[in-house]
C-alpha cells in the first residue's frame, strides 16, 4: 500500500476547501502544492500553498496528475466538488503511484452512481425511497413517474451537492424537469443521466459522518442536520441533529456503519438521509465519498480534525490511533452543539442570484467559540466561472440555543462588502421562532421564509452598507451614549441588478432596460433560449435560461410581452447589461 509519507500533498481544488486542506498540511509539516486556473491566478490558495501550478482546467485529470508527478507529490487530496467524486480521477491518481486521499476508486464509482448506491443500501437493509432502479430517458419516464406518483424528484444519477435536481408536481412538468436536470448535471458532473425518486414534501435532511481505515474499522462521528436549504443547496448546518428521537438516531448511525463496512469504505464519508416530518420514517439519499462542506460542525463537537484524519488514514494509520482511542462502541463522543452558516456570493433578495465581483472590505468575527473558514481576503476576485461559496462561519455552544446566539453575534460582526452574500439572510433565519423550535423542513426557505420578510441591507451615502449600534462610553464625567455606524453582515457595497423574475413589481423590472427589454444581470452563459421572434408570452414566463456560478438562472418577462428579436443562442457568453431579447408590451384585447 502506498503511503503519504513525508512528501508533498497536491490539493486538487480551489477556494475555501483548498485553503482548509493546505492549512492542515502545514500543521502536519507536509509540503503542499495547489493547482489553479487562469481565472484563479493569485487567489488565496495560491498564496497559502508552498507551490502553485497552473492548469487549464480543474477537471483535466491528466494535467492535475501530471502536476503532482512533476512536482514530486506523494498524495493528492481532492477536496469536495470538481473531481472529488470522479472514480476515473481516483484511479488515475493511484495508477500513477500516488496516494488518493479518499476511498478506493471502485467505492467512489459504486456510491457515485446514485442508482447503484440505492441498490447497495437496500442490500444493507438501509431504508430507501421508492424510485427507478436505472437511469430514465424522456421517452420512458412517464410510466415510471405514474408508478411512483407525484410529487417526485428528477435527480442526477452522478454527482451531488444538490445539482441536477428538480421537483415535479405533475405529468405536465416532467419533460421540462428531465431536460433541465439533465442539462445541469451534464454541466456540473460531465454526465447527464437522471433517475426518479419519490419526493418527501415535508422532510428533515440528516446525515451521518463516518471514518474508516485500511484495516476494516469504521467509526461514526455523530450526525448533522442540514434542513435549511434552497434549491437543494444547504445554507445552515448543525451538529448534532437536534430534536431527533434516540431510536431514529441509533438506526441512522447503524445504517451508515453497515453501508460503509459493506462497500469497503476508507477515509471520511457521509451517509445522507431524509426523515419524513409527518411519519418520522428515515430513508437513504446518498453517500458522499468525500469531505463535506459542513465538516466543521462535526469537528467542533468531536474535537477531531477530519482533514488531518483523512491524511493519517491515507498514510495507513489505524483508526484507533487516528482518533486517540476516543471511540466507544463505534462512536466518537459528541460534546455541545455547533452551527454553521454558508457565506455565498448570492443575493437572497433577488432569488439567491449569484453575484460575481470583487471583495471590498473584509473583517471576520472572532471569539473563543467562533471559527471562520473563508477562501478569500479583501480585494480578491469572486469569479463567475465557479460556484458561489466564499466560506463558512461556525459557532459552538454547550447547547443549541447558545450556539445559535453566538453564530448570530458572529454574523452581526462580519463585514464583507463588494458582493452581496447570504450572511444577512441567514442572520435573520436564526431569529425565526420556527427555526428555534425545529419546526422547519427542507422547503421552508422557498415556501415560508421569503427574504422580503427580513430587513435588506441598505447603502450608506458612500456606497458602503451600514447600520448603527449603540456604544456606551464611561468618561471622567457623565456616561456618553453614541450611535456608531457599522457594516451589515455580508452586504454589498455596490447596487446590484436582478433577474427579472418578479412580475408583481411595477414599472420596468430589474435586469431590464427602461423599455422592458431583458438584459443579462451578470456575466453568464446562455444554456437555453425558450422563446422565438413572434411569440406572445405572459408575465413571469421564462425567456432565456442563463448559467453562472454553477446555477441556472431563468430570466422572465416582467409583463405580458411579444418577442420581437432574440439576440442570443445557447452557448453564448454574455456580460452584465447585454441585451437578451427585444420585446414589445402586449396590447390588451378590447
Amino acid at each position: 500500500m502506498e503511503r503519504v509519507g513525508p512528501g508533498p500533498v497536491l490539493v486538487a481544488n480551489r477556494g475555501e476547501v483548498a485553503v482548509r486542506i493546505l492549512r492542515a498540511c502545514r500543521e502536519l509539516r507536509l509540503p503542499s502544492i495547489v493547482v489553479y486556473t487562469d481565472v484563479d491566478a493569485g487567489a488565496l490558495p495560491t498564496r497559502v500553498a508552498d507551490t502553485a501550478v497552473r492548469v487549464a482546467s480543474y477537471l483535466d485529470v491528466d494535467a492535475v496528475v501530471g502536476a503532482a508527478l512533476a512536482h514530486g507529490a506523494r498524495a493528492v487530496h481532492p477536496g469536495y466538488g470538481l473531481l472529488a467524486e470522479d472514480a476515473g480521477f481516483a484511479r488515475a491518481v493511484t495508477d500513477a503511484g500516488l496516494v488518493f486521499v479518499g476511498p478506493p476508486a471502485e467505492v467512489v464509482a459504486a456510491m457515485g452512481d446514485k442508482v447503484r448506491a440505492r441498490a447497495l443500501a437496500r442490500e444493507c437493509a438501509v431504508p430507501v425511497l421508492d424510485g427507478t432502479d436505472e437511469a430514465v430517458e424522456a421517452v420512458d419516464a412517464g410510466d415510471a413517474a405514474a408508478r411512483i406518483g407525484f410529487p417526485l424528484l428528477v435527480k442526477a444519477a452522478h454527482g451531488g451537492g444538490g445539482r441536477g435536481m428538480r421537483v415535479v408536481a405533475g405529468p405536465d412538468e416532467l419533460p421540462g424537469a428531465l431536460a433541465a436536470a439533465g442539462r445541469e448535471a451534464a454541466a456540473a458532473f460531465g454526465r447527464g443521466e437522471v433517475f426518479l425518486e419519490r419526493h418527501v414534501a415535508r422532510a428533515r435532511h440528516v446525515e451521518v459522518q463516518v471514518l474508516a481505515d485500511h484495516h476494516g474499522a469504521v467509526a461514526v462521528l455523530g450526525d448533522r442536520d442540514c434542513t435549511v436549504q434552497r434549491r437543494h443547496q444547504k445554507l445552515l448546518e448543525e451538529a448534532p441533529a437536534p430534536d431527533l428521537p434516540d431510536a431514529v438516531r441509533t438506526e441512522l448511525h447503524a445504517a451508515a456503519r453497515r453501508l460503509a463496512a459493506t462497500v469497503g469504505y476508507r477515509g471520511a464519508g457521509t451517509v445522507e438521509f431524509l426523515v419524513d416530518r409527518d411519519t418520522g420514517a428515515p430513508a437513504f439519499l446518498e453517500m458522499n465519498t468525500r469531505l463535506q462542506v459542513e465538516h466543521g460542525v462535526t469537528e467542533m463537537v468531536t474535537g477531531v480534525d477530519l482533514v488531518v484524519a483523512q491524511l493519517r488514514i491515507a498514510d495507513g494509520e489505524p483508526l484507533d490511533e487516528v482518533l486517540g482511542g476516543a471511540v466507544l462502541d463505534g462512536r466518537v463522543v459528541v460534546r455541545g452543539h455547533a452551527v454553521q452558516a454558508r457565506i455565498a456570493a448570492e443575493d437572497p433578495w433577488e432569488g439567491f442570484r449569484p453575484a460575481p465581483g470583487r471583495v471590498g472590505a473584509l473583517t471576520l468575527p472572532s471569539g473563543p467559540w467562533v471559527r471562520c473558514d473563508l477562501g478569500v481576503e479583501a480585494g480578491d476576485a469572486v469569479p463567475g466561472a465557479y460556484d458561489s461559496l466564499l466560506g463558512k462561519v461556525h459557532a459552538w455552544g454547550p447547547d443549541r440555543a447558545t450556539a445559535c446566539a453566538r453564530l448570530a453575534a458572529a454574523l452581526d460582526d462580519l463585514v464583507l462588502t463588494g458582493v452581496p452574500t447570504t450572511a444577512p439572510y441567514l442572520r435573520a433565519v436564526l431569529d425565526r421562532p420556527d427555526h428555534a423550535a425545529m419546526e422547519h423542513d427542507t422547503g421552508s426557505v422557498e415556501r415560508d421564509w421569503a427574504p422580503e420578510a427580513t430587513a435588506r441591507p441598505t447603502l450608506a451615502p458612500t456606497g458602503e452598507p451600514a447600520t448603527a449600534r449603540a456604544v456606551h462610553l464611561a468618561t471622567d464625567r457623565d456616561p456618553l451614549a453614541l450611535r456608531v455606524p457599522r457594516h451589515r453582515a455580508g452586504a454589498t457595497g455596490t447596487a446590484t441588478a436582478a433577474v427579472a423574475s418578479r412580475p408583481e413589481r411595477s414599472g420596468p423590472a430589474l435586469g431590464s432596460t427602461p423599455t422592458g427589454d431583458p438584459v443579462a444581470p451578470m456575466d453568464a452563459t446562455v444554456v437555453e433560449v425558450v422563446v422565438a421572434p413572434g411569440d406572445d408570452v405572459a408575465a413571469g414566463a421564462v425567456l432565456v435560461v442563463l448559467e453562472a456560478m454553477k446555477m441556472e438562472l431563468p430570466v422572465r418577462a416582467s409583463r405580458a410581452t411579444r418577442v420581437d428579436v432574440v439576440h442570443v443562442a445557447p452557448g453564448d457568453r454574455v456580460t452584465a447589461g447585454d441585451a437578451l431579447v427585444a420585446v414589445t408590451p402586449a396590447v390588451p384585447e378590447p
